[in-house]
């Protein structure tokens, strides 16, 4: 897909939105209702990527943006009897 595809559906999806959102106050309480949890789902899955996203770079750059260095980790053996 091409960027200015790619634009084109998002400024679609936006026009949508806020035609939706235009015809909200005259709608159907069920609309409504439906209307807010699809709009919950959206955020909650925005606010759990902005999570993970954070997390996964602090995991591995830290706080002052260097990547960490990890201690090499041991390898245990079995001991000869």
């Amino acid at each position: 897909m091409s960027t200015a595809t790619f634009l084109k559906e998002i400024q679609a999806i936006g026009e949508k939105f806020l035609l939706k959102l235009q015809k909200l106050p005259k709608a159907e309480p069920v609309e409504i209702v439906c209307f807010c949890v699809v709009l919950l789902f959206i955020v909650t899955v925005l606010v759990l990527t902005i999570i993970a996203c954070s997390c996964c770079c602090y995991s591995c750059c830290g706080c002052d943006g260097h990547p960490e260095t990890r201690s090499r980790k041991s390898q245990v053996r079995p001991t000869a009897r």
